[in-house]
């Protein structure tokens, strides 16, 4: 690939990995267990939930599984299609719709959803700083009076951290540190293996969801202290935990994830919102 790609051509050419991510790396496991674990926590028990920024629809398909109705809107159409795959794979159509939409500019009534979740990072995809508040208000007006919001984004310290070990990209740092944009203006002519997309720090990312007039209940850090994990060499040792190893870092991980400092080194943070 030359130079960087734009989200929806990104995801289109990586449908059936990012199906996979979730369960595929010990940051994967990570992001999806504590995920569900505040899902979990924080869902009314039965309702319509909107899946803004779905992508493969590893939510749509677990929130089905649990009794929901979901909508899943995505730009992708490659991710679309492994959704509606995996969807009909579980015989779960009756509970899921699944449509293109984008999350700065949804059709959908106002207070249509009892739950909205944009999680993976779909807000870190908008470049544009008001298109990002735009989407916010539009999660917001989507969502019942009262209902939670669960919404993830990238961390920009993990990314940091990950380039500093890459002598090539030491160059970029300084700006990209200052932007939170890894974009085409940063990397020039320089290849990338990733798309478009804006980094947070945890400061941002709560002022960009209180400015929209979300409360915003807790930020966690879905990797935590084991985003380190994702830095370069460090990434085979990773693959060769044991089990019990991963137990133990998953405990850890969980036991710091509301500390405001390890929400903002992680690889993904995420927010959990309240509308009025």
């Amino acid at each position: 690939m030359t130079g960087i790609s734009d989200p929806e051509t990104y995801y289109d050419e990586h449908d059936e990995e990012e199906w996979k991510r979730l369960d595929s790396s010990l940051h994967g496991r990570l992001e999806w267990e504590n995920t569900i674990d505040v899902l979990e926590q924080h869902l009314p028990e039965e309702g319509q939930v909107l899946d803004a920024g779905g992508g493969a629809g590893r939510y749509t398909v677990w929130l089905a599984e649990q009794g929901y109705e979901v909508t899943l809107v995505d730009l992708s159409e490659g991710q679309r299609k492994v959704a509606r795959e995996r969807v009909a794979d579980r015989n779960l159509e009756h509970s899921v719709v699944i449509q293109e939409g984008d999350i700065r500019n949804m059709t959908f009534d106002a207070g249509r959803f009892d739950v909205t979740l944009c999680l993976g990072g779909p807000l870190s995809h908008v470049l544009d700083a008001d298109e990002r508040a735009s989407a916010v208000r539009e999660i917001k007006r989507v969502t019942a009076a009262g209902g939670p919001i669960f919404v993830s984004v990238m961390g920009l310290l993990n990314l940091l951290t990950i380039l500093l070990i890459a002598p090539k990209r030491l160059g970029l740092l300084p700006e990209l540190a200052e932007s939170g944009d890894y974009d085409a203006d940063l990397l020039g002519d320089r290849d990338s293996a990733f798309t478009e997309t804006h980094f947070f720090r945890a400061a941002e990312f709560e002022s960009l969801l209180t400015d929209a007039g979300l409360n915003v209940e807790s930020i966690v850090g879905l990797e935590g202290l084991a985003s380190v994990y994702s830095a370069g060499r460090l990434r085979e040792p990773a693959a060769q935990l044991s089990e019990e190893q991963y137990e133990q870092i998953q405990r850890l991980v969980k036991q710091q994830r509301h500390d405001r400092t390890v929400a903002d080194v992680s690889a993904h943070m995420l927010a959990l919102c309240y509308k009025d």
